[in-house]
């Protein structure tokens, strides 16, 4: 009895596949994987472009109208400053001019929940577009400037109220 190593989990009509040779398929497969490559690396540049690149920088003053946390699937903290001025939305329609942004940290947005009604100097950071973890503006607010608590004195506006009636009421 001779002892061989016999393999019966191969059958004698497979054979390893090749590799085609032909330069044709291998000019073919280059330009395939080169495309990809480059529809890959384009829209990962548009995406950061999009939402990770800083379009603009600045600074808005008024007063802090509200700070809020909200979202449905994502928490966001978002707020709306009232600044100086009027704006016209259209034909003999005026309306206050408000700056609505989204604040990531945490901490800031508590401290700007504590400020409302308070006129307050905000820093910003403007994206192209919005990402629903980072809120639900554009304008993202990253830190506080200055504040200032607005001291309203009501008395001498209800006296020239009650001399402006009592005016007309005279004549």
């Amino acid at each position: 009895m001779s002892t061989e190593n016999i393999n019966t989990n191969t059958t004698p009509d497979s054979t390893p596949t090749k590799k085609s040779t032909n330069p044709i398929v291998k000019w073919m497969r280059n330009i395939g994987c080169s495309i990809l490559l480059l529809i890959l690396l384009g829209s990962s540049g548009y995406v950061y472009w999009k939402y990770y690149s800083v379009f603009g920088e600045g600074v808005k003053s008024g007063v802090l109208n509200y700070v809020v946390l909200k979202g449905d699937l994502f928490k966001t903290y978002e707020g709306k400053l009232i600044m100086e001025g009027v704006v016209s939305s259209g034909q003999g329609q005026i309306e206050s001019n408000h700056f609505t942004f989204s604040i990531e940290d945490k901490e800031l947005a508590q401290k700007l929940m504590r400020m409302s009604g308070q006129k307050v100097e905000l820093q910003y950071k403007e994206y192209h577009g919005k990402l629903p973890w980072r809120g639900h503006s554009v304008f993202v607010v990253d830190s506080i400037l200055s504040n200032e608590e607005i001291q309203e004195n009501i008395q001498p506006v209800e006296q020239a109220i009650i001399e402006a009636t009592a005016t007309a009421t005279s004549i």
